[in-house]
């Protein structure tokens, strides 16, 4: 009857333990199935984050290019007075340039 008893308390503890082992993988299975869906759910909110910082770039690059045939023009409105301003710069002491040349050149010493 000890012997019965005693090889009835191994087949607990066998199933108790088989019981535990299916405990453990459950909760494995578990753990790795709510990695899974945290990684697909931080996808896919990376995904949308980038689309709206795409968006937020085109519109800005749309509003920007928009404004670029005024800025060309207001550029080359720039340019062109700067460049008559050397002109009338230029023609108003060139004389005087000359003269101040011809004297350096002709002036000897010793």
């Amino acid at each position: 009857m000890e012997a019965n008893r005693g090889q009835n308390g191994i087949q607990q503890l066998l199933a108790a333990e088989q019981e535990a082992q299916q405990i453990v993988n459950a909760s494995k299975n578990a753990k790795l199935a709510r990695l899974k869906q945290a990684k697909e759910e931080g996808d896919k909110d990376i995904a949308e984050f980038r689309a709206q910082i795409e968006r937020e770039f085109q519109r800005k690059v749309a509003e920007s290019s928009g404004d670029s045939g005024a800025n060309v023009k207001q550029l080359e409105q720039e340019t062109e007075t700067k460049i008559h301003h050397l002109k009338t710069e230029a023609a108003r002491i060139s004389y005087d340039v000359v003269q101040m040349l011809l004297k350096q050149v002709t002036t000897v010493k010793n």
